[in-house]
């Protein structure tokens, strides 16, 4: 159970040379603290009618006229690199607050006035967890991440999927459901977030793309939520199914699968990450020796995911790293590249 805020982390020299190398650094305005002026707010329900956690918020009207044109620029950066000529007919259509996450985000919806059609991004404070978190994804998973960073201001993409406590709801439960495919999605998951240290994967942080195949439905888990990127002490906290809230999903896919089974879709899975790793070489270098170099938890969480990773691989290869940003690259190195790596070793994660 996870109850407490994390810590923020701003971004280093090091991360900030990263971003800037690999053109995730932009000239963005720098809005976050702006958008913070808000003087009042209403709970944002949605479509049907059901309370979220968001909160829509209202701007004097001097603010919002200083704010709309930065965050229509915003929006035409992060889409198609800031060409002003795109972006005339965009409007501000809405603004909603999450008070519930440790990055405080800002979701902003654009409206094309033409059509009417709508298109969300995020504003979030800055933190180098969430950065690497971010990266880490990007490089290492079948999907691609857009976002821009300058100071204290991150803005990132909308991932569209349907959320994971809406798909363990609506979905698990329906006959036509392909649940092999949804099992083997879900393992394939886990092992990403484990590979790389994500944590606190319960339902509500990631979602889930759901794609008609010419055959069957293809499934496909998105993480949304990368603040708990190697953060934690407890080795099980970067094990999707050990959340109760996935306790359906989890069920459904030992039910399935046998252990055989699970054990070939992890290494499938290790496997292409290995290789997407290959393919950026340069880039996911330059990332974990900049990732090496921080802290990123405090120094009693490395202590006890040194242990705990420890009994899960059955190694003391660990026990040398002094901070998290150290220990995640010896982790992700283990596991992607060292040939006596072994899946017998991760007995508990199947067990």
């Amino acid at each position: 159970m996870i109850s407490r805020r994390k810590i923020h982390y701003p971004v280093t020299q090091w991360l900030g040379q990263y971003l800037y190398h690999f053109k995730r650094y932009s000239q963005i305005p720098l809005v976050y603290n702006d958008l913070l002026r808000f003087t009042g707010s209403i709970p944002y329900e949605d479509p049907k009618g059901k309370e979220t956690l968001w909160l829509t918020v209202m701007y004097p009207q001097e603010i919002m006229q200083e704010l709309r044109p930065q965050l229509t620029k915003i929006y035409t950066e992060l889409k198609v690199g800031g060409d002003t000529a795109h972006h005339e007919h965009l409007t501000v259509d809405r603004i909603d607050f999450g008070e519930f996450g440790n990055s405080r985000p800002f979701r902003i919806r654009i409206t094309n006035q033409y059509n009417d059609n709508s298109d969300y991004y995020y504003v979030k404070h800055a933190d180098a967890s969430r950065i690497y978190g971010l990266e880490l994804e990007h490089i290492l998973s079948p999907n691609r991440i857009n976002y821009l960073a300058r100071g204290n201001t991150l803005i990132e993409e909308h991932i569209a999927g349907v959320p994971g406590d809406v798909f363990a709801g609506n979905y698990l439960p329906r006959p036509d459901l392909n649940k092999v495919r949804v099992a083997k999605e879900f393992v394939k998951f886990n092992e990403r977030c484990f590979i790389r240290l994500l944590g606190d994967m319960r339902s509500v942080n990631y979602v889930v793309d759901i794609t008609p195949d010419f055959e069957a439905i293809q499934y496909r888990v998105r993480p949304i939520d990368f603040d708990q990127q190697s953060y934690h002490g407890r080795s099980k906290t970067y094990m999707a199914y050990h959340f109760d809230s996935n306790k359906d999903v989890t069920r459904l896919s030992f039910r399935e699968m046998n252990r055989k089974t699970i054990a070939q879709y992890a290494e499938e899975e290790r496997t292409q990450m290995s290789r997407r790793a290959s393919v950026e070489k340069k880039r996911f270098q330059s990332l974990l020796a900049s990732m090496a170099r921080e802290e990123l938890a405090p120094p009693e969480n490395v202590a006890r995911l040194k242990n705990g990773l420890r009994r899960v691989h059955g190694t003391d290869m660990f026990k040398g790293c002094e901070s998290m940003g150290e220990l995640t690259k010896l982790h992700i190195e283990y596991m992607l590249y060292d040939p006596d790596f072994s899946y017998n070793r991760k007995k508990r994660m199947f067990g």
